[in-house]
């Protein structure tokens, strides 16, 4: 019996994806729920699996066809078992490539005169040097190779030196590298990623503001209870659950940050879903820590885990990724000392981290050594004002600097 494979639904608002990979060529035994194919859409990957074993009989969809729900990719013979390829005792023809031109060891006035320059003036053996021109010609870059890769004179005098002025260092370049130009179609993720940053720029009045906070009293906490932390909830304690706190309560002091522009309505959530940027395989996704503000400082660092853990081997999926009311980038486990970063619309605020570097700042006019972070709040100025934004900032600074406060949400 003949199964069709077909495209899954994909999520609320996904209709179609492209097919990234197939696992399986025509022919291959299948068994049921092995995965056949990768399709990849404006937000994940997906895997298709097979819905029986069988025998996959034909692939009606190549890599790099665009696919709609319901469609049907392939057929798998239900029950068939693959025929064992046909084997053959007797030796596969050997391709037949072009021989090269011998070289005669004289350097003559058929080399070109760059070539033969190089041969003349380094006392080099022309019979070692093999040929990749027209009809196995010496050429200037066969000449560089060959002293590159130590060939001796003929007269024994020692290697020329790959930086001697008489060897251009752009033609060495060019004689090592490979194609000057590699094109690769953008995925349809990145196709995404990229239409929709260049929408939030055009949609949103996107304004960035910042502050830097000592990072001094939550590394000082962080060090005294880290190993009881992992201890007693199995996970590590990090700065995003510390950071994520003081972001919801920053929110709940300035609501408009959580809020959202629907049409000519301003939307105010009273729900606190927080996108993590994590890096993955394919890119920066964002998965979200539902209900950020009921979760325990264990809950956010377990939700996290857990979701780094599924973008990092391609799992993540759509709910993951659905929704969120406000975001935080943590460039800084990348070594970036500040950045602006661009909304996720239709959110009205992303908060960056960035780098901890030690710096000379004064306390109680003093001149100390402090572990320093910047943090920058990008924000949609429609409808959070200045004055709300930089309010924000300093209200996560004073958090972070006083983690106290977070205990006691003051």
């Amino acid at each position: 019996m003949a199964i069709d494979i077909k495209v899954p639904e994909m999520g609320e608002s996904v209709t179609e994806a492209t097919i990234s990979a197939w696992t399986k060529k025509e022919g291959d035994a299948v068994k049921v729920d092995e995965v056949l194919a990768i399709l990849e859409t404006d937000k994940v990957s997906l895997e298709i699996p097979a819905p029986t074993s069988g025998v996959l009989k034909s692939i009606t969809k190549k890599v790099g066809d665009v696919v709609h729900v319901r469609d049907i990719m392939g057929i798998i013979e239900e029950g068939a078992v693959a025929s064992a390829p046909a084997s053959s005792t007797a030796p596969a023809p050997k391709a037949e490539t072009p021989a090269a031109q011998p070289n005669t060891g004289k350097v003559n006035e058929e080399l070109p005169p760059a070539a033969r320059k190089l041969i003349e003036e380094n006392k080099l053996d022309v019979s070692k040097i093999t040929g990749t021109g027209r009809n196995g010609q010496i050429t200037k870059e066969d000449v560089i190779l060959f002293m590159e890769k130590g060939g001796a004179s003929s007269a024994g005098a020692p290697k020329a030196a790959s930086s001697s002025p008489e060897i251009p260092r752009a033609v060495v370049a060019s004689a090592n590298a490979g194609p000057r130009e590699t094109v690769v179609p953008m995925t349809k993720l990145r196709q995404t990623i990229a239409n929709r940053l260049v929408n939030a720029q055009h949609t949103a009045a996107i304004l960035t503001t910042f502050n830097e906070v000592d990072m001094s009293p939550i590394m000082e906490l962080r060090n005294k209870y880290k190993d009881k932390f992992k201890e007693t909830h199995g996970v590590g304690l990090g700065f995003m659950s510390l950071f994520t706190k003081a972001v919801v309560a920053a929110l709940k002091a300035y609501p408009a940050i959580n809020a959202e522009i629907r049409g000519t309505d301003i939307v105010y959530k009273n729900f606190y879903d927080i996108g993590v940027a994590v890096g993955g395989p394919k890119g920066l996704v964002v998965p979200i820590v539902r209900n950020a503000d009921l979760l325990s400082f264990a809950g956010v660092e377990q939700e996290i885990a857990r979701l780094a853990g599924k973008v990092k081997d391609g799992k993540i999926s759509l709910e993951d990724m659905e929704g969120g009311t406000f975001s935080i980038s943590n460039g800084g486990v990348y070594g970036s000392m500040m950045s602006t970063p661009i909304l996720n619309p239709p959110q009205s605020g992303i908060l960056g981290m960035h780098n901890i570097v030690k710096r000379a700042v004064v306390v109680n006019d003093q001149i100390v050594i402090r572990p320093m972070m910047y943090l920058a709040l990008s924000y949609d100025h429609r409808i959070v004002d200045g004055k709300e934004a930089v309010q924000f900032l300093v209200k996560i600074k004073e958090m972070v600097e006083d983690p106290t406060r977070l205990l006691f949400e003051v």
